[in-house]
């Protein structure tokens, strides 16, 4: 399996931007789709952006608003998260997910490879 290992999280304040990165071994971003979900202390993990191995992108918009991007590197087997204009709302611990190739799915169970995850936390 895949061994997946975020890293970026942290404490920042209303309106700050973090990168998240996820670091895969070689060659993982070019077989599987990648995503990035998350887990608010007391809530279910909420899927946040995904990417195909073929660059396609979804995101969930409701939750995400236009201010986060997934991008990857393929030279890097890294998959990254910018995430701009951080709210409280976005407190959480997020994960790293490596999935099967095929349209980018929303879904927990399509993803068999997780890592550790790392810590988000915005102040207001």
């Amino acid at each position: 399996q895949a061994q997946l290992v975020e890293s970026g999280g942290g404490l920042v304040q209303t309106g700050d931007s973090l990168r998240l990165s996820c670091a895969a071994p070689p060659r993982t971003t070019m077989w599987y789709n990648m995503a990035w979900f998350r887990q608010a202390p007391g809530k279910e993990r909420e899927f946040v952006a995904a990417i195909s191995r073929v660059g396609s992108r979804t995101y969930n918009d409701e939750a995400v608003k236009g201010r986060f991007t997934i991008s990857s590197d393929n030279r890097k087997s890294t998959v990254y998260l910018q995430m701009n204009s951080l709210q409280p709302e976005d407190t959480a611990v997020y994960y790293c997910a490596a999935g099967e190739a095929g349209n980018p799915s929303r879904l927990t169970s399509s993803y068999s490879n997780w890592g550790q995850g790392t810590q988000v936390t915005v102040s207001s």
